[in-house]
C-alpha cells in the first residue's frame, strides 16, 4: 500500500489508487488484504478511479481496541473523503455487508454493488453461525489462531484434507497473521440474518450478485438483498463461484457502476 489516510479515531488505514474516472472503492472479505482486491482493481482501472485498501488490523493498516463495526464504516468514510468526496462500493463476501452497513449509514456512496455476502437463510445456517462466533471468540481468547483459522474454513465449507493442507502450505503463516481479523468479519455479519430493515434505508442503486455456478443459498441471500433496498437488482455472474474471477465480474461492475 502506497498512500495512507486517518480514521476517526486516529487510526491508520492504508490504501492504493489506481486508473481514472468515477471513485470506486473495493472492500474485501475475511481473511483478505487490500492486495486480495488488486486484480479487480486492475481490471476496472480503464474507466475509473479505484481504490483497494487493508481494512484496520489487516496488512499496512494500524488496528485499534476495542473494535467497533462502526469504526470499519468510519473508515470508509475517510477512504471517500481521500478520493473526492463521492464514491461507488463493491464489496465480497462479509466485505459485502460492511458495504452495505456503510451505503446504510448515510455515506456519501453513488452506488453499491455486493458479490454472495453469507447471510443466513434457514434457521438451522443462523444456529451454525452462531455456533461458528461462540468457537471463534474462544479460540482467539486463548491466542489459538490456528484453531481460528480452521473453524473458519468449515465454515467456508473446506474438508477435513483441504484443511491439513492448508495447514502444511506456505500461506498458513499469513492466513494465521490475519486470524484475530476473523472477529471482525463477525461483528459485521451480526446474527447472520439479512438485515432488511438497514438495507430498506440505503438510498442508491443496489446491485445483489451471484455466482451462476454456486450453491441456491447464495442466490437466495442475493434475491433477499436486491428484494430489501429501495433500489435493488439481482444478478448473477455465470459460471462463477464464491471466488468469482476478475476478468468475469468486471465487465457486470462496470456496466453497473458506469450508469
Amino acid at each position: 500500500m502506497e498512500t495512507t489516510t486517518v480514521s476517526r479515531d486516529g487510526t491508520r488505514i492504508a490504501y492504493e489508487r489506481s486508473g481514472r474516472g468515477p471513485a470506486v472503492v473495493l472492500v474485501s472479505g475475511a481473511m483478505s488484504t487490500g492486495a486480495t482486491m488488486a486484480p479487480l482493481a486492475a481490471e476496472l482501472a480503464e474507466r475509473f478511479d479505484v481504490t483497494v485498501y487493508d481494512r484496520r488490523g489487516r496488512g499496512e493498516s494500524a488496528g485499534t481496541e476495542p473494535y467497533g463495526v462502526e469504526r470499519e464504516v468510519e473508515d470508509l468514510a475517510a477512504l471517500i473523503e481521500a478520493v473526492g468526496g463521492e464514491a461507488s462500493l463493491y464489496g465480497i463476501s462479509s466485505g459485502g455487508a460492511l458495504v452495505l452497513r456503510a451505503a446504510a449509514s448515510g455515506l456519501p456512496v453513488r452506488r453499491v454493488a455486493v458479490y454472495e455476502v453469507p447471510y443466513a437463510m434457514d434457521d438451522a445456517a443462523v444456529r451454525a453461525g452462531a455456533e461458528y462466533r461462540e468457537r471463534l471468540s474462544e479460540a482467539l481468547g486463548q491466542g489459538r489462531r490456528g484453531d481460528a483459522v480452521e473453524l473458519f474454513l468449515r465454515l467456508a465449507g473446506l474438508g477435513e484434507d483441504m484443511i491439513r493442507g492448508a495447514r502444511e502450505s506456505p500461506m498458513w503463516a499469513g492466513m494465521e497473521s490475519v486470524a484475530p481479523s476473523l472477529a471482525h468479519d463477525a461483528a459485521v455479519m451480526g446474527d447472520n440474518r439479512v438485515p432488511r430493515s438497514s438495507i430498506a434505508s440505503v438510498g442508491c442503486p443496489v446491485l445483489a450478485l451471484a455466482g451462476g455456478a454456486s450453491d441456491t443459498w447464495w442466490h437466495d441471500a442475493a434475491r433477499a438483498v436486491a428484494e430489501a433496498a429501495p433500489d435493488g437488482t439481482y444478478g448473477t455472474v455465470e459460471g462463477q463461484a464464491h471466488m468469482v474471477e476478475p476478468g468475469m465480474l468486471a465487465p457486470v461492475l462496470t456496466e453497473f457502476f458506469g450508469r
